[in-house]
């Protein structure tokens, strides 16, 4: 299926000649043609099936982010949201199966422009009347931020919109609500979007802030599976996070692509650096990547692609089927979230760099990716912001993670380490968890310790799966690196012996180093010319060449004495 999708024209075309406005088009035709090709269910998306990971996971969204951004919130929000209550909303369905054709596009309206992360807080209304409800949107902060709602690209647009719901004078909570957005030609009477600019250096999309004037809805446009239960919930923060249980899932399927594009960086790195020569003393052509500072790059992006791709699948059942705790699941989506994210942030600008002026061209994909990244981190949530509700909870111990026993690896005697001294930091700070100490000295510990969690368990998991033995110990030696002390300290490991350690694993990886580049998968979903000779001058002869018949004048001058 993957490979069909990857040789259709539609992910043949080179979008760095198109305008903005043509690729966004571009990826809306795609993301069709994905959908349609996988053809999901309903069901499918609502119990996340095999079909719907496998979608989730397919490494053509590595070529085209915009094309993900609008899948992962047309299928994974709108389309879930949806879902769950189709059994008792039968009425729902139509709208369901035009989603699933991509006949229209679902969108997810739920943060607000002046709240950002502190969404249970917005000021979005959905006002109670004999004939259903009057939504609005009563200032400008309130405007939802940031999903693609203009009518620009021919296609018609509903969304799931989060507003409080007022009945009779008093706030019920919020809840989703059904809105027609726009048709093929238009937006609907009393939306407004506001198409902002384009983000700097990424895969374009029709990003928008919306607001409604007093915009009526039926009774039905209320999501739930009973439209006349309006009681105000007795959790009003519980039944919220009810509302957009989704989110969790979504939290653990946006990393998906970044595994395919840090085992892309490391494959067009890897290939590049094999046939890129300089002349040596000898004027003999020397390969760059028989100097170590390039060697480190490869070596750390291919073993943590390998890592992450095992780790994955492995770390998705695990919270999907291994726990009924929801609190457990959505620690484990925080936690792929945040190992993924920050390992793709390390890898990638350092492979980049050591493609010289290469790395920093579109066609190349390294430096587009890397801008793209900078979404993912607050998509679903921010990632540091996560990690500090997910460290918190972990600290006042209101439920575990399953973390390695410290005897199966130096990274899972890192992980129980760091967690328990800041139980301990805790307990003797004596102070509660909204306090200035806790928000001082342990908050900013949060995502560290999240990471190393993530290593622990990803490394745990490569160890099982049985992931050659120079790719455990190049990812170990990059996980070392990232807090060199604690393993100097704690485990007795000096920096010299640290840089010894380092050494061995990469020299021990690099007569396999070609081996480790095919067995990425990756080749078939990369395109940038740089890869070997012949595609860069392939390449080449498709660029607009400029010639001219013009000579120049030379002007003459005259020697100052």
């Amino acid at each position: 299926m993957q490979n069909q999708l990857y040789s259709h024209p539609l992910f043949q075309v080179k979008t760095e000649l198109l305008s903005p406005d043509d690729r966004v088009s571009l990826s809306y035709q795609r993301a069709r043609l994905l959908l349609r090709t996988y053809r999901l269910t309903a069901q499918d998306v609502q119990s996340c099936s095999s079909r719907f990971w496998a979608l989730m996971c397919d490494p053509i969204f590595s070529l085209d982010i915009a094309m993900f951004t609008i899948m992962a919130a047309h299928v994974g929000l709108a389309i879930g949201t949806l879902s769950r209550h189709l059994r008792n909303r039968p009425d729902f369905k139509p709208l369901i199966q035009r989603l699933l054709r991509f006949e229209t596009v679902g969108l997810y309206l739920l943060t607000e422009r002046g709240h950002g992360l502190d969404a249970f807080n917005l000021e979005t209304t959905a006002t109670k009347t004999p004939d259903g409800y009057i939504l609005h949107t009563p200032r400008e902060e309130a405007a939802k931020f940031m999903p693609a709602s203009t009518p620009l690209f021919k296609i018609p647009k509903v969304a799931l919109v989060m507003a409080r719901l007022i009945v009779q004078g008093e706030d019920r909570g919020c809840r989703f609500f059904v809105v027609p957005i726009c048709n093929e030609r238009e937006m609907y009477q009393g939306v407004q979007s506001i198409r902002l600019p384009t983000r700097s250096g990424t895969g374009p999309l029709d990003f928008a802030i919306t607001s409604f004037d007093h915009v009526h809805l039926p009774h039905s446009a209320l999501v739930a599976s009973d439209i006349t239960d309006l009681s105000k919930p007795a959790r009003p923060l519980e039944a919220w996070w009810d509302e957009i249980w989704r989110i969790q899932l979504g939290t653990m399927a946006v990393p998906a692509p970044w595994i395919s594009a840090i085992k892309a960086v490391a494959y067009i790195g890897g290939r590049y650096s094999m046939h890129r020569s300089l002349l040596g003393k000898s004027n003999e052509p020397t390969p760059i990547i028989s100097f170590r500072t390039q060697q480190w790059p490869i070596a750390h992006a291919t073993a943590v692609g390998m890592v992450m791709a095992n780790w994955f699948p492995v770390a998705v059942r695990q919270a999907m089927e291994n726990t009924s705790d929801h609190r457990v699941r959505h620690a484990m989506s925080v936690i792929i979230k945040t190992t993924v994210c920050r390992h793709f942030q390390r890898c990638v600008p350092e492979v980049a760099e050591r493609c010289g002026a290469q790395g920093t061209f579109e066609h190349n994909y390294m430096a587009k990716i890397e801008n793209d990244g900078k979404g993912v981190i607050i998509a679903e949530g921010d990632v540091l912001t996560l990690c500090i509700r997910l460290f918190s909870e972990l600290l006042q111990g209101h439920f575990e993670v399953p973390i390695p026993h410290t005897s199966e690896s130096l990274l899972a005697q890192h992980a129980a380490s760091l967690l328990q001294e800041n139980r301990d930091l805790f307990t003797s700070l004596k102070c509660e968890h909204r306090s200035n100490a806790f928000n001082s000295l342990i908050l900013p510990q949060a995502q560290i310790v999240v990471e190393s969690i993530g290593h622990a368990l990803a490394f745990s998991a490569a160890m099982k799966a049985g992931l050659p033995k120079p790719i455990l110990d190049v990812y170990e030696a990059a996980v070392i690196r990232q807090d060199s002390a604690w393993y100097s300290e704690e485990a007795r490991i000096s920096r010299m012996d640290q840089r010894i350690r380092e050494d061995a694993a990469v020299s021990s990886f690099m007569p396999h180093l070609d081996t480790f580049l095919t067995q990425l998968d990756i080749e078939n979903y990369v395109s940038a010319p740089i890869v070997t000779d012949k595609a860069w001058k392939d390449y080449l002869a498709d660029l607009t060449v400029y010639t001219g018949r013009a000579i120049p004048q030379v002007e003459p001058f005259q020697a100052v004495l």
